[in-house]
Order: structure tokens, then sequence, then C-alpha cells
């Protein structure tokens, strides 16, 4: 491992200072005591902040790229979930050492989701210490136009974007305690690795959906922060939910339910619509690039239930829990 004395202010410069999006936005960047942004008009900000934590939310031996890739692609989503669009970050890094190599794998790995979704890094601090990566991200929403988790009513109908339960398989693989075929394990260890905040998808829903949250805690914890929200009870169809091949060439049918109800980290979006928007929903999420499938429906009172092809199903798990 290479290492070295490099100081804060020159990890800053070499690392991260000068890298990513170069956003008209951004009035003053990285080197002063704060960032000045301008955000646009009639513009409301919307903001969330992670803590990744070594031996928490990440392993050790995690690759440096696909942390740093990682570390912002899991705000992003958040973002995602309010129909927010990207604009500016920062980072707060802690590290019981400097590692160049690390460093410069880390900082490659951020800038690639940085640049892609065409956020602006914009100040942030370094630190000694138990390594642990926090990013602040800022977005820009229409006024009145944010998703929201209370806006559920009995009625609407329950819809997820892509397929679920495929980043816990994959921490299973990378932990050793499952096996899969070569070209499954690396897409179900891609999907761990590398998420796909659904940024696009959650601007299209924008006046179409009632209400939306990220996957992150896997369907079964989330689904009861909008109930909650919301006041309403719901129904999930377990046979509709949408699985991958990879998942169901690697385990058996009920393990496959239980990674896609309870397994976290999906980072898909969770959402629900008014029969009145249905129709609408094909070509907003068309030109969002993402297949979505609807499984289940709102109800009224305060209670999830689980069926199985009109049968009452009860998961094996409970929820997805921080390794």
């Amino acid at each position: 491992m290479a290492k070295s004395t490099v100081k804060e202010f020159q990890i800053i410069e070499r690392y991260f200072h000068g890298r990513g999006q170069a956003r008209k936005d951004v009035r003053l960047g990285i080197g002063d005591d704060c960032a000045l942004v301008q955000p646009a008009e009639h513009k409301s900000i919307a903001i969330s902040c992670d803590t990744l934590v070594e031996n928490v939310h990440f392993l050790p031996d995690m690759p440096a790229q696909a942390l740093g890739y990682k570390a912002l692609a899991v705000n992003l989503s958040d973002l995602a979930a309010m129909g927010a669009e990207p604009a500016w970050m920062t980072l707060a890094l802690t590290m019981p050492s400097v590692d160049e190599t690390w460093l410069e794998q880390f900082s490659a790995g951020l800038f690639e989701a940085a640049d892609y979704y065409g956020i602006s890094l914009v100040g942030g601090d370094t630190t000694r210490g138990p390594k642990a990566i926090n990013i602040t991200v800022h977005g820009q929403v229409p006024e009145g136009k944010a998703l929201i988790r209370s806006g559920a009513r009995a009625g609407d109908w329950i819809y997820v974007t892509g397929s679920l339960g495929d980043s816990a398989l994959g921490l299973d693989i990378i932990r050793g305690e499952l096996k899969a075929r070569a070209e499954h394990k690396e897409y179900l260890v891609n999907r761990h690795y590398h998420p796909s905040p659904r940024v696009l998808a959650g601007q299209s829903l924008r006046g179409l959906a009632s209400s939306a949250i990220d996957l992150s805690d896997g369907l079964l914890s989330d689904i009861k922060h909008i109930l909650k929200a919301s006041a309403v009870g719901a129904v999930i169809e377990v046979d509709k939910l949408p699985l991958s091949q990879a998942m169901k060439d690697t385990v058996t049918a009920d393990a496959a339910l239980d990674y896609a109800l309870c397994g976290g980290e999906d980072y898909e979006l969770l959402f629900t619509v008014p029969e009145a928007q249905r129709g609408a929903l094909e070509t907003a999420l068309g030109h969002a690039g993402v297949k979505f499938y609807q499984v289940g429906q709102i109800l009224a009172g305060n209670q999830l239930r689980l069926q199985y092809h009109g049968e009452v199903f009860e998961p094996q798990q409970t929820g997805f829990e921080h390794f």
C-alpha cells in the first residue's frame, strides 16, 4: 500500500480540487471558507446527507473505486426519490492514514458518478480517524413539485423500478456465503458495488406519483415509511415482485422472494400512482429508460398485508440490517 505524509490541503488539491463538473451556478467552489452557489429561479433546494463507515456500511477490502462511486450514488438516490435534479455536493473524508493509491482510485470512482449525473464538488473536509465517508448532496426541484412520502391515498397503485434483491445477493456472494455462475456473479456484485440511482425516473414522476421513496433498506422496511407518513395501509402481491434472471438461477424461489422483500441497498424507486395517472406512466418512464412493475395497492387503514397468488405470505426475514 502506498502511504505518505501528504497534508490535508495537498490531498484536496491533488485528488479533489478542479475535478468534476464546472457548473455555471457555482459562484465560488473549493478553496474558501464556504462555497457559494446560485439556485435557479422558482426552484426548491433538496438536501440529503449519508455517512458510510468501514465495517458498518462497507467491508475493508471493498475496491476504492467502487466505494467512491457508491458513496455518491446512494446520496443521489435520495434526490431521485424526491424528483430532484442533482447540482452540488460536499465531501467529508476520514482516514486512519494517507494512502495515495486508495485516494486516486476513490476519487476516480467519485468523479465517475459526479460527471455522469452532472454534480459539482463544492467543498468538504479531510481528517484522521477510522475510515468514513460523509457526502451531502444538494439538488433542485421545481417549487411544489417534489415527490414526498405523505401523499399516498387508498386506491393508489404501488410500483417499483428495476429488479429487487440483487444487491443483497451480490453482498452475500462477495462475502463468500453463496456462489453464482461467472456471468451472474459479475452482474450481482456490480449491482452491489455500482448501484444506479434512478435520477431521471424520479424527475419523470413529478406530477404523476403521489408518493415515493428509494429502496435502501428493502421493500418491506421502506414501504412502511410511506404508509406511516400517509396514514394508509397496503397490500403487496409478492408473486409480482420483479426478479432478475441472475437471482432466479442462483437461489431457491423462497430465498429469492426474501431477498426481494428484505434485501437492502437496491436503490430502486418505490412509488405510488393514482388510477387517473396510470396511463401516463409508460410514456414518462419510457423516456427515462427504466422498467417498472406494479406490485400492490394502497388500502384504507394502517395494515401492511403480503399475499402470494391471493394467499397470505409470511417472509422468513423482517428487513435489512447493515453488516
